[in-house]
């Protein structure tokens, strides 16, 4: 095995670990929560501050990155989630409600934190240990983010698993001590000092991307925030308000989680790749955002129709929504590492995955707020409209590799 690819295998294991505890941790949290009586907009309340302090990790986690190396960063990511779960287990029963939320939004905060820290370290890796080969770069980013995510849906229904088990606080001791032990490998197998390079001087420089990165990220928002607007409290609370269980519930959102994991690390079997590594593969993400769009419109369409037994419409809905979805998301994480640098990938990454953060940011504020007041159908039409502008905005993107804004400049 060389180096590049032991270094690879390395970084995607670490990020197992923590995406393992990150599914599990939601799940806790979702499930605990709406089980004391707290309504759909409150539920999206607790999750704000951890997709808001993603995007300014994501950002400077990019530039800590590029400074000081990927190794340290994934150190102070996993060191963070600890002392988030730490800070969650204090939550006591007698406190009232509103300490009771607003300590558990601090937590999760101090999460959000260290799960895009964790997350730009471990994608920028991918960029320094692929090499040039678009080939090999689509494999191991399509493989990373769809074991990923399969991870996480282990990790939705480890939750519920310590929840009914071992109960709240026992569940994030468990996993603090898991991801200690990750925490452990990392310090010693990740060399100290890859990814280190020079980072950017001022914040109009960090910013200044090419044109590429500018638009990928704008279309990532709308992505992700169609994607969680129906997913975060939607379909969970819909489900379990027609007579699912929580552990049906946990389950089935593991499963749909998982599957999607598989459909993206099979994602360069489906997508047609060229030998420039964008001529092909940015029309495919204009189709599949396309392809995507149609998904919620229709189960809009089907849910005011009140069609029978519309709980399984929905679910199979979800289905064809998760593959789409997936086909979507890896060739956009493709993209970004196409379009990054390698100089400062971890910047180009860290400002992607700023604009993902947003995206879910936005989207669990919506999903709150668009059931809460319109129901299914709400949460369904705000997804096909953020699809829609998705689709809009991949149609301007470049099928050439441009220089970064501020370098172009004479």
């Amino acid at each position: 095995m060389n180096t590049g690819t032991r270094n690879y295998a390395i970084v995607t294991a670490a990020y197992w670990g923590f995406t393992l505890s990150d599914g599990a941790l939601r799940m806790l949290v979702l499930l605990h929560f709406y089980q004391l009586g707290y309504s759909p907009f409150t539920l999206a309340f607790l999750f704000l501050l951890y997709e808001a302090m993603g995007v300014v990790a994501n950002l400077i986690g990019g530039w800590l990155a590029t400074r000081y190396g990927i190794q340290r960063m994934l150190v102070v990511g996993l060191a963070t989630q600890i002392s988030g779960f730490l800070l969650l287990s204090a939550l006591s029963p007698s406190w009232t409600a509103v300490m009771s939320v607003a300590w558990v939004v601090l937590a999760q905060g101090v999460c959000g934190v260290a799960k895009d820290l964790t997350k730009t370290a471990s994608k920028s890796a991918i960029k320094l240990t692929a090499g040039s080969a678009s080939g090999q770069l689509f494999k191991w980013v399509a493989f990373f983010t769809g074991s990923k995510n399969a991870m996480k849906g282990v990790g939705f229904f480890l939750g519920g698993l310590l929840l009914q088990v071992l109960g709240f606080q026992h569940s994030l001791w468990a996993m603090a001590g898991l991801l200690a032990v990750v925490l452990l490998g990392v310090v010693v197998f990740v060399p100290a000092l890859m990814g280190k390079s020079k980072a950017s001087k001022s914040a109009k420089e960090l910013f200044a991307k090419n044109r590429g990165i500018n638009l990928l990220a704008a279309a990532r928002v709308v992505l992700f925030g169609a994607r969680d607007v129906w997913f975060v409290v939607g379909v969970p609370v819909f489900l379990y308000s027609v007579g699912w269980t929580f552990t049906m519930v946990g389950a089935f959102l593991a499963l749909w989680t998982i599957a999607y994991g598989v459909v993206q690390g099979l994602a360069p079997n489906l997508v047609r790749r060229s030998e420039d590594g964008l001529s092909a593969e940015v029309p495919a993400a204009r189709l599949w955002s396309a392809l995507l769009a149609l998904v919620p419109m229709a189960l809009a369409g089907l849910v005011l129709a009140e069609v029978p037994h519309l709980e399984w419409v929905v679910v199979g809905g979800l289905a064809v929504f998760g593959f789409a979805f997936a086909i979507n998301s890896s060739v956009h994480s493709y993209l970004i590492l196409a379009y990054a640098g390698s100089e400062k990938a971890a910047e180009d990454v860290g400002f992607y995955y700023a604009a993902n953060a947003l995206g879910r940011f936005f989207g669990t504020l919506m999903s709150g707020l668009l059931y809460q007041q319109f129901g299914l159908v709400g949460v369904l039409a705000g997804s096909a409209l953020m699809l829609a502008v998705c689709w809009l905005v991949t149609l301007s993107l470049p099928v050439q590799r441009s220089l970064p804004a501020a370098a172009a400049t004479p």
